[in-house]
């Protein structure tokens, strides 16, 4: 079952359950996901549906930070859409699967004693082993933590 699926019918159940806010977050994500089918022109495979809702969730972040203290109707109205928009996003690796990962990575380099110069050839293996399965940030943060 593909996420446009799964989301048209938790949209239809959040419909029958009249829960308008629900049923209009997940609007919302239906129509960034039918819209980047629309652009492709093709069905969108699971690791694109998944970059999808990985961007709105990143775009609702930026608009939370950047909203008024004083405007409480959008820090909660992006509260709550980030809860919806979480449920469809993928499973992030943990901190100890991403050092296990990157363990591998630095076996692969044979870098036993890694420095700072490493750190673009240690990314450029890493990320493509964890993009879409973890935060950049995070990732960023182990690696260099190797340097300390």
């Amino acid at each position: 079952m593909s996420k446009i699926e799964q989301i048209r019918s938790e949209m239809v159940a959040a419909m029958k359950a009249k829960d308008k806010e629900r049923k209009d977050a997940l609007s919302m994500l239906l129509g960034s996901l039918k819209n980047k089918a629309i652009d492709k022109r093709s069905d969108l495979t699971e690791a694109e549906e998944n970059e999808i809702v990985l961007k709105e969730i990143k775009q609702l972040k930026e608009t939370l930070d950047s909203a008024p203290a004083d405007r409480t109707d959008i820090i909660e109205q992006c509260q709550f859409r980030i809860r919806v928009y979480e449920e469809f996003a993928p499973k992030f690796m943990t901190n100890e699967e991403i050092k296990a990962t990157l363990q591998q990575v630095l076996d692969r380099l044979e870098l036993t004693a890694p420095t700072a110069k490493d750190k673009g050839k240690i990314m450029k293996e890493l990320m493509p082993l964890v993009k879409g399965k973890s935060d950049g940030k995070v990732v960023n943060q182990l690696v260099s933590e190797l340097f300390q």
